[in-house]
């Protein structure tokens, strides 16, 4: 089992910036992948950016403006949020993929608002 708290969200300008985060606890030995994702109201939920060892990925429409980051001393996951469009608002749920023998299990943290104002 993965336990996640994330926190830090808000009400932002756009322009502005937030950095969410995430502590895990749990058996975080087990964990392959974490990241962050988001469902704005009426949308499916999407892959915002992922981190699996030092390799990162990100949605095309946060490149340069989000990144992602872990401090394995603490099992924390960050995700700071440079330049947030109206756009950006949404819910965002940190996550963790734990491989077992009958497949990934997917972990969530029950998430945290993100509203960035025109």
């Amino acid at each position: 089992q993965v336990q996640l708290l994330d926190s830090g969200g808000g009400l932002v300008q756009a322009g502005g910036s937030l950095r969410l985060s995430c502590a895990a606890s749990g058996n975080i030995r087990d964990v392959k992948a974490m990241a962050w994702y988001r469902q704005a109201a009426g949308k499916q939920r999407e892959l915002v950016a992922g981190i699996t060892g030092g390799t990162t990925n990100y949605a095309d429409s946060v490149k340069g403006r989000f990144t992602i980051s872990r401090a394995n001393a603490n099992n924390i996951l960050y995700l700071q949020m440079n330049m947030l469009k109206p756009e950006d608002t949404a819910v965002y749920y940190c996550n963790a993929e734990v491989p077992t023998y009958g497949g990934d299990i997917m972990y969530w943290g029950k998430g945290t608002l993100v509203t960035v104002s025109g």
